[in-house]
């Protein structure tokens, strides 16, 4: 896997795995960073089952969810999944809220967006808030457009697409 380390001017990605499960758990517990995701925070038995589902889709795609690193200190979590609302392959992200503000999030969604459409997937999507401001311009600020809206659980939601230029990458793999 370490052909799938992604380094940027301030960060680590690595992809995700069973090494990470304690600081991972730790982040989707957090309401701070996780209130906001599909699902709310998480508890243990929760994350570990979203652990299997991202290693499995790293298996089958070469691309998947990336444990975001900050001077190697965990700070959040970045990349694709198959969401489980059946729209597609999503871009998400989430961190800590004592690294918010600086940039960090943008930096690591953009990375792993890269990543997502050169493993061959010409499209991905995005779901926020309406009201999530700071998601909405990480999403925004890596060229990521709003495509749809939809109503959840009384919150207007918007769907964000990144689709990759057209023969820049292969056809997206069949889900």
């Amino acid at each position: 896997m370490s052909l799938h380390i992604l380094r940027t001017a301030r960060l680590t990605l690595t992809p995700v795995s069973w090494r990470d499960m304690e600081d991972i758990a730790r982040l989707k517990a957090d309401g701070g960073a996780f209130a906001m995701m599909l699902g709310g925070v998480r508890n243990r038995q929760q994350a570990e089952a979203e652990m299997v589902s991202d290693i499995t889709f790293w298996a089958k795609y070469g691309t998947g969810m990336f444990a975001i690193r900050e001077n190697g200190q965990l700070i959040g979590i970045t990349g694709v999944h198959e969401r489980p609302d059946g729209r597609g392959v999503a871009l998400r992200f989430a961190i800590y809220p004592w690294a918010a503000g600086r940039g960090l999030a943008r930096e690591a969604a953009a990375a792993a967006l890269r990543h997502a459409h050169a493993a061959g997937f010409s499209r991905v999507m995005a779901v926020a808030r309406d009201s999530n401001i700071a998601s909405r311009k990480v999403l925004g600020g890596i060229g990521m457009r709003v495509c749809e809206h939809f109503m959840r659980g009384g919150h207007n939601m918007l769907v964000f697409e990144s689709v990759a230029h057209k023969g820049a990458e292969k056809e997206t793999p069949a889900l």
